[in-house]
């Protein structure tokens, strides 16, 4: 039986203290949000979960977005493929074949996507 997500997350933070414990919690609030938004339940890509951390970043934390996500450790389009795909390694998260670290690489620029592109008055 799967320990409960927060002991694996401990678990993760004690292995891997580059990333706090809120950013695993933000990506799997990031997929659960992206998941919300489907008609019909399917797999979520690397982009489209990149995309939703970028949204629910700039939502929650507007102009601080950018810097929340670095206190986390999360400075990257890869460093959330990082968390994505250590969650799946302790079995938190499910892949497919086809899904790689690689992803999730070079998506977008922290820099343009919360700060040159922030979207204001919205």
């Amino acid at each position: 039986m799967q320990p409960p997500v927060h002991e694996v997350i401990a678990q993760l933070c004690r292995r891997n203290p580059r990333f706090a414990a809120q950013a695993y919690l933000f990506v799997l609030e990031a997929l659960q949000t992206r998941m919300l938004l489907l008609d019909v339940p399917r797999h979520i890509t690397g982009p489209e979960l990149a995309g939703s951390v970028r949204d629910l970043a700039l939502k929650r934390f507007g102009l601080l977005a950018r810097t929340v996500l670095e206190h986390w450790g999360v400075s990257s389009t890869s460093d959330v493929g990082e968390i994505v795909f250590l969650l799946v390694d302790h079995g938190v998260l499910t892949k497919q074949d086809t899904d790689s670290r690689e992803d999730f690489e070079g998506l977008f620029s922290f820099e343009r996507a919360f700060e040159a592109e922030y979207p204001w008055g919205h």
